[in-house]
């Protein structure tokens, strides 16, 4: 036969702790706090490199379209022009916008300055040798048909190489201020 079993009322108090103990990322909670608005810095337009990096969107996809409306799959030169230009062009848009909503305040352990001197960097010596190959392959003995575009896309990829030359020279005073400080 089992032993009876005590009523709750009939079992012993056990003792228990009062203290409640509460933690709170501050990662968490300034990532809630400052993710319920979306800030819009207009003022970056009309800085010279907001207005740079906007010329760099415009030309670049000419640059790309120019390109892509041709049969420059068959040549590997324009290829590589393509390539270039389509993937300075993403990254220059996405760029733009952090720049845009200022999503860099919000992310403070990302070392903006470097990061922007290494993107522009980069984009100014692939786009200096894309227009070099650019340039250099665009013949009328090659395919007179696609000339034009290729022409076409040759300077303004050599325009598009100036901008993010200029980029590159602020974001290396952007960069070197921060590193004196």
């Amino acid at each position: 036969m089992d032993p009876p079993v005590p009523s709750p009322q009939e079992q012993p108090p056990r003792p228990r702790s009062h203290t409640v103990t509460t933690t709170s990322s501050s990662f968490t909670a300034n990532l809630s706090a400052s993710s319920s608005t979306l800030a819009y810095d207009r003022e970056f337009l009309r800085t010279l490199p907001g207005l740079l990096m906007v010329t760099e969107i415009v030309l670049g996809l000419l640059v790309w379209t120019l390109i892509a409306g041709t049969e420059y799959f068959l040549y590997p030169a324009f290829g590589w022009v393509m390539f270039v230009a389509v993937f300075y062009w993403v990254l220059t848009v996405f760029f733009l916008i952090i720049y845009m909503t200022m999503t860099y305040t919000r992310i403070p352990q990302v070392p903006w300055t470097t990061v922007g001197l290494c993107f522009n960097g980069s984009a100014f010596i692939l786009y200096l040798i894309a227009a070099i190959v650019d340039a250099s392959s665009v013949t009328k003995e090659l395919d007179s048909h696609n000339y034009n575009s290729w022409a076409a896309s040759s300077f303004f990829a050599f325009v598009v190489t100036s901008c993010y030359a200029g980029n590159t020279y602020f974001s290396f005073v952007s960069w070197r201020s921060r590193t004196l400080q």
